[in-house]
């Protein structure tokens, strides 16, 4: 059972430039229909990204409660949090994603700012 209650998923590709490389694009052309491309998404704008806005302080809240002597400490710490983030949360952040989407089209793709 889809925990999203959601049939279909769309990736979208933001402009970082290891995500917007030619051959990146070209690769989730071939592979990964539908997406949407970096040339069709605003530039600089995280706040539409669910990660990068909300997961990912959630994510460095949990896994950097403690320092880490090692990279393998780090990416262990990590990928426990990353299991142990409530699906509550999860479908909050994600069910944000249209006003996110309202915003950044009332800024006709600027930046914008986003308060949780």
């Amino acid at each position: 059972m889809d925990p999203f209650n959601v049939q279909e998923w769309v990736f979208k590709q933001d402009s970082a430039p290891v995500h917007k490389a030619r051959t990146t694009q070209e690769w989730l052309q071939r592979k990964l229909l539908p997406f949407i491309s970096a040339k069709n998404w605003p530039p600089e704008n995280p706040d539409l990204n669910p990660l990068d806005c909300k997961l990912s302080a959630v994510l460095e809240d949990m896994a950097c409660q403690k320092c880490h002597n090692n990279l393998e400490s780090l990416k262990k710490t990590l990928m426990k949090a990353a299991a142990e983030i409530p699906l509550e949360t999860v479908r909050a952040v994600t069910a944000e994603w249209p006003e996110r989407l309202k915003a950044c089209i009332e800024a006709e793709g600027g930046r914008f700012e986003w308060h949780y």
